[in-house]
């Protein structure tokens, strides 16, 4: 073999040695998204990726901090070499390079904030090494309502750079739309609960306090008792945190009433009370049972105080059975009362808004809650008729995104 071939030979080998070491590195080392696809695709991921992470600080609503939070995400998608966040009054945040045409901003989109039309204008910059000489405004609106603008500055004009911030600033306003509804919902939430609270009877509270006040010469131990059993039923039903509890805390409450009710009415009233240890942590709305058992009470109980009875007939006149049974994924509670029950036509009015009795407050809006928290699946199965006393069956999902008891 001549020299020139062996030195061939020898160049090959080196080739091929080479092309296996780099085969085994890149085929040893991990995955990774930047490996993957074509360079389109990884730059629709790179996109999509920027997105997610600006998206929940603009569920706050735009504010200061949520501006300053998404800001430079948002200049990412934009490819740009500063932008900025306004609202109605004052910047909220700049991003990126030349901070100085920051006192500048609120003057060229005066009329923006007041037609909701975008606009474009030339910096005016006098600094010679400034890159930014051009800029694109457009509106972030919600309803026909202009809430303040997202600024983005180029060194040029570019018809490119316009299209892109009308799109970002698009979805930046779908982001302060959903923060718009999330601000609805609570406030929703919170005046339901407010309805509920407004009717736990003034006529319960009095006739609480006067239970107790009956114990304090009798029995003061028992009247002590009651009184903290009241002092913490109205710290729970009045609290101002959290729109979820636990099944645990909800029925600790109900006990905590029904041991009120039973200082007033005796043996006439009698309770059962059946629950699975492994559903106590289960999360529910906030106030979802007790209005139920309140109803069964004021309405099955209290109603009938009036209609005299022999001795007999005074010896657990009055039965509520609550149980709280595992049921796979769910927790099913039952709560079932034996007075006076209501007429199934009426009852169906009810559930469609179309009373307006403190009965219909109460099963409407634990309904209505509970079909707006799990589903429509997840309303309330009411079984009753006239003199048939009443069950109410409601299903819990064990877990629900979202859902967590306080």
């Amino acid at each position: 073999m001549t020299g020139a071939a062996i030195a061939v030979l020898v160049v090959l080998v080196a080739l091929l040695l080479g092309a296996g070491f780099w085969l085994g590195r890149r085929t040893a080392r991990p995955v990774r998204p930047s490996d993957v696809g074509t360079p389109v695709e990884h730059a629709t991921f790179e996109t999509l990726h920027t997105a997610s992470l600006a998206a929940p600080p603009l569920r706050a609503g735009l504010t200061e901090e949520s501006a300053r939070r998404s800001a430079r995400r948002l200049r990412s998608l934009l490819g740009t070499d500063a932008l900025c966040l306004t609202d109605r009054e004052r910047v909220l945040v700049w991003d990126g390079a030349g901070h100085h045409h920051g006192k500048d901003v609120m003057g060229h989109i005066e009329e923006l904030l007041e037609g909701g039309r975008g606009t474009a204008f030339d910096s005016g910059c006098a600094d010679l090494d400034c890159p930014l000489r051009w800029a694109v405004a457009v509106p972030l609106t919600i309803e026909n309502r202009v809430l303040g603008a997202l600024v983005a500055y180029a060194p040029r004009e570019s018809a490119v750079l316009a299209r892109a911030a009308g799109e970002v600033a698009r979805w930046v306003c779908v982001q302060l739309e959903l923060a718009e509804l999330d601000r609805s919902r609570t406030q929703l939430i919170e005046a339901e609960i407010k309805a509920l609270r407004a009717q736990i009877s003034p006529h319960f509270i009095f006739n609480s306090l006067a239970a107790i006040a009956s114990f304090v010469r009798t029995d003061p131990e028992q009247a002590r008792e009651l009184l903290l059993e009241f002092a913490d039923f109205t710290r729970y039903s009045f609290r101002r945190h959290g729109e979820f509890t636990t099944l645990a805390d909800e029925l600790h409450s109900i006990d905590q009433y029904l041991a009120l009710v039973r200082a007033r009415f005796g043996k006439r009233l009698s309770v059962t009370l059946q629950v699975a240890p492994e559903v106590l942590p289960v999360a529910l709305p906030f106030l979802c049972l007790q209005p139920l058992v309140e109803n069964a009470v004021k309405h099955g109980l209290e109603g009938a105080v009036t209609v005299p009875r022999t001795r007999a007939e005074d010896a657990a006149a009055f039965r509520i059975t609550i149980s709280a049974l595992d049921a796979g994924s769910e927790a099913e509670v039952v709560i079932e009362d034996n007075g006076g029950g209501m007429d199934p036509e009426r009852l169906r009015r009810i559930l469609r808004g179309e009373a307006t009795t403190s009965t219909g407050i109460g099963l409407l809006n634990v309904d209505e809650r509970l079909r707006q928290v799990y589903g429509d699946g997840y309303g309330l199965v009411i079984e009753t008729g006239v003199g048939a006393g009443m069950k109410i069956t409601l299903r819990l999902p064990k877990y629900r995104a979202g859902v967590h008891g306080s």
